[in-house]
């Protein structure tokens, strides 16, 4: 679903961060060239600038996700911003507030930005278009739907080690069906101008529409990362063994777990990606993860130059938008 309308200003500049979908590469790469200036900013001795100063951001996490929050938090004051931790597990609405009862309270305390983490696709959008006017949102991942802050500081990670996204072969790997970062880093892709984005999964990992992403499908992990740049590995969630999608995490890791024999198929300057949590010895192997090839905790670090960038636009348009 492409919504350009309610992610925008009436100047074009972004005032919602809700999809990769709908937005064009020129915007992605602004985004991308704008977090090179901020990843410096972890290396000062006063790691804060103040470019939010007396702005209100809430983070608003109706899902349990310590590593996205905290990334948002910590990016947050990095813009010198007043963080508002909002927990959801003893809120007014697991005592029957509406959700929009909810947004209205949060507004009428002069919040500036809601950074919104659900369970169902699609809440990031109803808050966004339920907001008043002079609120932001930005997605910290949906349902299946969407996790746009994610795929961008992935995209970063990718631009950092191989420059240009032409001519390159992208591969991710795991559960396509029921994860919201593999469609986001799928549109990023293809939006930036990938060469090649393969997904490889078992059949009950896959959606039935895969093909129609703009993807090469695989089903065997190592002609799936044959000549490959870069891999992405998901992680899996526990669940899908318990409901039969797959028939255990050993039989998993036996077909799809990426090991340094493995890697051997892609090509030498490959580089590996997780977005977290990782299972070891489900996804992949801690001689991956841990070796000189994988790129996971410098995903980490740039999530935060990512958010800040994302954040301090969201608001910059609000300022534009209000002169």
């Amino acid at each position: 679903m492409s919504m350009p309308n309610i992610q925008l200003n009436a100047e074009g500049r972004l005032k919602h961060f809700l999809t990769i979908d709908g937005f064009g590469r020129e915007l992605l790469t602004q985004i991308l060239d704008a977090a090179e200036s901020f990843t410096g900013v972890s290396e000062r001795t006063v790691k804060t600038v103040p470019l939010l100063r007396g702005k209100v951001i809430c983070n608003l996490f109706f899902e349990t996700s310590t590593r996205t929050r905290t990334a948002f938090e910590v990016a947050a004051k990095r813009l010198s911003a007043d963080v508002l931790n909002l927990n959801i597990g003893t809120s007014a609405t697991t005592k029957g507030e509406t959700l929009l009862d909810t947004l209205r309270n949060l507004e009428a305390m002069h919040v500036d930005m809601f950074v919104v983490r659900h369970q169902d696709s699609g809440a990031a959008h109803f808050i966004a278009r339920h907001a008043a006017p002079h609120v932001n949102v930005i997605n910290a991942g949906d349902g299946r739907h969407a996790h746009p802050t994610q795929a961008m500081l992935d995209m970063f990670t990718i631009r950092r080690h191989k420059g240009e996204f032409t001519g390159l072969r992208v591969a991710i790997v795991g559960d396509i069906l029921h994860s919201r970062v593999a469609r986001s880093q799928i549109l990023a892709l293809n939006t930036l101008g990938t060469s090649e984005v393969r997904v490889i999964a078992p059949r009950t990992l896959l959606p039935t529409d895969a093909r129609t992403l703009g993807v090469h499908v695989f089903h065997d992990l190592e002609q799936g990362i044959r000549d490959v740049d870069v891999i992405i590995v998901l992680p899996l969630q526990k669940e899908r063994m318990q409901s039969a999608l797959l028939p255990s995490e050993h039989e998993y890791f036996r077909l799809y777990g990426l090991t340094e024999e493995r890697l051997k198929a892609a090509k030498k300057d490959a580089i590996v990606m997780h977005p977290g949590p990782i299972n070891r010895g489900v996804e992949l192997d801690s001689e991956v993860a841990d070796g000189p090839r994988s790129m996971i905790l410098q995903q980490v670090s740039f999530g935060i130059a990512i958010r800040m960038v994302v954040m301090s636009m969201a608001i910059g348009s609000q300022g534009a938008a209000t002169r």
